[in-house]
């Protein structure tokens, strides 16, 4: 079996393509380039268990996202504040280094020890905050359930 050339040719759609000495081509996809958001969204989600931040732009699509576990807490230490302040200072700046990230609308889930402490850890990493809302879902009694009523 002979060698097969393999040349790199540029083209406009995908930057770089190799192509084989018989004319038969592999391509390579382009690497997307990285978005520039000025403004997004942060959801905090605070459980007893563990904190969970995202940070999105305005449309919902994630530009980072951490936890206390993924900061290499593990156990009861997943749901203090301390942990939920890392998580989301980790989050914010990686989203301000390489998004540009300026300023976020946050949005607070749950009754964790981690909430007010993440909102804090995302103002003092530069990221000015326009608007606080809670998303707590509030338990109220739900519907009839089906069968006869009990005495």
């Amino acid at each position: 079996m002979a060698e097969e050339e393999i040349k790199k040719v540029e083209t406009p759609e995908t930057k770089t393509e190799e192509v084989k000495a018989e004319g038969t081509k592999a391509t390579k996809k382009a690497k997307k380039g990285k978005r520039l958001v000025q403004s997004g969204q942060v959801h905090i989600q605070a459980t007893f268990n563990n904190t969970i931040v995202s940070i999105s732009d305005k449309k919902g699509e994630v530009l980072a996202a951490s936890s206390a576990g993924a900061n290499g807490f593990r156990g009861s230490k997943k749901g203090t504040a301390y942990a939920a302040g890392v998580a989301a200072e980790k989050a914010a700046t990686y989203a301000k280094k390489e998004h540009g990230l300026s300023s976020v609308d946050v949005y607070v889930k749950g009754i964790g020890l981690g909430r007010d402490s993440a909102i804090r850890a995302i103002s003092s990493a530069g990221i000015r905050i326009d608007s606080i809302t809670d998303k707590t879902p509030i338990a109220h009694g739900g519907c009839r359930p089906k069968g006869e009523r009990k005495p």
